[in-house]
């Protein structure tokens, strides 16, 4: 499993030494890839299906307990044939759709590393390398929402995905940490076992509201759904495979996964039924006023995903079936739609429903696969929609008895809605009569048209034989999040009763209003005019807020001068060290432990003090050079004073050394600008008086703490048998530390080169204004 991941990561890097073989038509050729890990998966369906779970272990910072565990179960396998089934047509479609362009080769890379982020992430059984995973996701998707990067809208889209769903990541990072510390584990595995310690610990709601708050960003639930519409700027390959199968998705995966552990609560349920509820609701009724192809598409997605959560959220063992089975059946005709109305859009040049009508007479084959897809999302007969809504009416009669009429009437009215958004996608732009602009069109090459033509048909092929499907998939996926075994058996046909009343009526319904209701951009600016109540104003008005706070302490904190720098760390250490002085107990001075002031130290000290005074004071460059000599030969002094020569020698030679060097730089370095007036000279010398008071207070109350001379008994020991040095300060600082010491080393050269560069830089007199 671990290869199956690791295989696009591998493919997109070398994509970049080797893609610009790939921007011709041997593009198709990377679509080999999925193919084959999806006929691995495929041959794992039969051994899933019987029960089996397969796991892979392979250490990976085995300090962090963060490892390469993997798990193949029925859920996991589900969506693995999903995302390389899927993404087999889209690598086939994108071909031929990104003909000519110039970074079709960084597309590819982008999928490939999208589709292994996916893999991974729906295949982890360590939920630190589920998160892992999780964020690569959001920055796949990043690039590829944005790769139309000339475009503005394109880029706003994209950041608006990376913001919203980077928002999820980060609480999902803080709820699984809090999981593996109650539970003691970051296996998924382990976590199933202690389910009912994790339900009945206080951290309980915490953990389950940022799992909520990272589905509901990734998966586009009210009211952070408005990401998935702007997303739709993206080129039509990564809607169909992000928005449709994969990554939208991710959401709804990470909910069922989590079901065994965290689910079967009131908490748990109720918020994702209201959630979802509210969700499908809102994008469906909204779907119906949209005039462009994919906005439909967008918000009947948004729709479909908050069946899911909703599903979910009931939590029987019909609403899992319902949930497990609705996630095949969108990907199917989802995908469909997506790719013909790339195939519109490609070839008419619009995606405006008030302009489109007739392409059936010129795009045959694209209308066939719309019509299935559309009649498959409205739930005909012999179809797998079919199935998927007799399942989702099966769930909500079979809940509550106090809640059973109200979420059908829900469940019904967003499924007569997405009847009327599938027929508006897959029927409506081929139905009429052809505009003469349109007559000269032609079907595209049939990398674009065979792949959608088989998502479709395949749709019919699970209505007609749904045993398939339920035996070999659905079944090993509900009992891989559910908590009791389930026996799942879809069938065609169970009889005339309520269920199969409530699908036809929803079809009914949905033809009607699809006959009567024509989308016009008068109708459309009707629901634009209440925009300004809409999540995604308050998230704009957000952002700009944040933006300008940002902008803010930008330039209060870093403003550009070192001065300023220097005079804010020096403020925070000293709140520090204070509140640390304040809260360490008394101090107490031993004065038995002082040794007297000598006439000598007491000079050095007066002369060291003047030389500082003298050093702030100045208004010459070289009398400044000049006196913090003095204050470092001072500084010599008091070593010797105090038995510690070897010290004195070094602090000597660097501060002759350091002399010599600014002596030399100072002619080539411009005149002293005085910025600061008496105000702030007072207030640095505050600052600068009560910081040395500390750090007198702290070095007296070092003196409070016993000694431990463990560590210095060890270097004078061992100063010479190991490292072969009689000057126990030279050693520690060259061997025992000598890493320390080396980084120093490497940090002051790369310092020098950068002032020596600065020395020799040459600019224009344009330049230096």
């Amino acid at each position: 499993m671990l290869f199956t991941v690791l295989s696009g990561l591998i493919t997109s890097g070398l994509l970049i030494p080797f893609g610009k073989f790939f921007r011709s038509k041997w593009s198709a050729l990377i679509a080999i890839l999925p193919i084959l890990l999806f006929v691995y998966f495929a041959s794992q369906i039969a051994a899933i299906s019987k029960g089996q779970v397969f796991f892979e272990h392979t250490n990976w910072v085995p300090s962090l307990a963060i490892n390469f565990d993997f798990r193949l179960d029925g859920l996991s396998l589900l969506f693995s044939l999903l995302i390389t089934g899927i993404g087999a047509f889209i690598f086939i479609y994108a071909s031929a759709y990104l003909k000519g362009h110039p970074y079709k080769d960084r597309f590819f890379g982008y999928l490939c590393l999208f589709m292994s982020a996916m893999l991974g992430m729906v295949l982890s059984d360590n939920i630190l390398l589920l998160f892992v995973f999780w964020e690569l996701t959001s920055i796949s998707s990043f690039f590829l929402i944005g790769f139309n990067n000339e475009s503005q809208d394109s880029r706003k889209s994209a950041l608006t995905a990376l913001g919203v769903t980077g928002l999820g990541g980060f609480f999902l990072l803080a709820g699984l940490i809090l999981l593996s510390e109650i539970a003691g584990t970051y296996s998924i595995q382990e976590l199933m076992t202690a389910s009912e310690v994790i339900k009945a610990h206080q951290l309980y709601p915490v953990v389950i509201a940022c799992v909520f708050l990272a589905a509901f960003t990734k998966s586009a639930q009210f009211p952070f759904h408005f990401w998935l519409h702007g997303a739709m700027k993206a080129p039509t390959p990564v809607s169909a495979y992000l928005h449709s199968a994969t990554m939208v998705k991710a959401g709804i995966f990470l909910l069922a996964r989590f079901t065994p552990i965290l689910g079967d609560t009131p908490a748990w349920n109720y918020t994702l039924m209201i959630v979802g509820g509210l969700t499908m609701l809102y994008a469906a009724i909204h779907a119906l006023f949209r005039i462009d192809l994919k906005g439909v598409l967008a918000y009947s997605t948004i729709a479909a995903l908050g069946m899911l959560t909703f599903l979910i959220g009931l939590g029987t063992r019909e609403a899992l079936i319902a949930a497990c089975t609705f996630i095949v059946v969108h990907a199917l005709y989802k995908a469909t739609l997506f790719l013909i109305t790339g195939i519109i859009d490609h070839e008419t040049g619009t995606r405006d429903l008030t302009k489109l009508s007739g392409l059936r007479k010129v795009l045959l084959p694209v209308f066939v696969a719309g019509l299935l897809a559309a009649l498959s999302s409205a739930g005909l007969p012999l179809t797998v929609g079919f199935i998927g809504k007799d399942l989702i009416y099966e769930a909500t009669l079979h809940a509550e008895q106090n809640l059973a009429l109200y979420l059908t009437i829900a469940a019904v009215a967003t499924n007569v809605c997405l009847v009327v958004a599938g027929f508006l996608a897959g029927i409506k732009p081929f139905t009429g009569k052809l505009p003469q602009e349109f007559e000269k069109l032609h079907l595209p090459a049939a990398a674009m048209w065979i792949p959608p033509l088989v998502l479709a048909l395949a749709g019919v092929a699970f209505g007609i034989f749904p045993g398939i499907l339920g035996n070999q998939l659905i079944n090993p996926t509900v009992n891989a999040i559910s908590i009791e075994t389930v026996n799942v058996h879809l069938k065609i046909w169970h009889g005339f009763n309520t269920v199969l009343v409530l699908s036809l009526s929803t079809l009914l319904a949905g033809t009607i209003i699809y006959v009567i209701h024509h989308p016009k951009a008068k109708k459309l600016a009707l629901v634009e005019r209440y925009e300004g109540l809409s999540p995604q104003t308050f998230f704009n008005k957000f952002s700009s807020a944040f933006f300008n706070f940002s902008k803010w302490y930008t330039n209060f904190l870093h403003n550009g001068f070192l001065r300023s720098y220097i005079f804010k760390i020096i403020i925070f250490a000293q709140a520090l060290l204070a509140y640390e002085l304040l809260n360490g107990g008394p101090i107490y001075i031993d004065y038995s432990q002082l040794s007297p002031i000598s006439v000598y130290e007491g000079v050095s000290v007066g002369i060291l003090i003047a030389a500082v005074i003298l050093t702030v004071s100045t208004s010459s460059r070289l009398t400044a050079v000049v006196a913090t000599s003095v204050i470092g030969y001072a500084i010599c002094l008091i070593f010797v004073f105090y038995s510690a020569p070897d010290l004195a020698m070094t602090q000597f030679t660097i501060d002759t050394l350091t002399v010599v060097l600014f002596v030399f730089v100072l002619f080539n370095l411009p005149p002293f600008l005085n910025f600061a007036n008496n105000r702030t000279k007072v207030r640095d010398a505050i600052v600068a008086i009560s910081f040395g008071t500390i750090l007198s207070l702290i070095a007296i109350k070092v003196l409070q703490v016993p000694t431990d001379i463990d560590i210095s008994k060890f270097y004078g020991d061992y100063a010479y048998t190991l490292a072969k040095g009689k000057n126990v300060v030279n050693v520690i600082l060259v061997d025992f530390r000598g890493f320390d010491t080396m980084f120093e080393i490497v940090v002051l050269s790369i310092a020098a080169l950068g002032v020596y560069s600065l020395l020799k830089l040459k600019l224009k007199s344009s330049e230096k204004e």
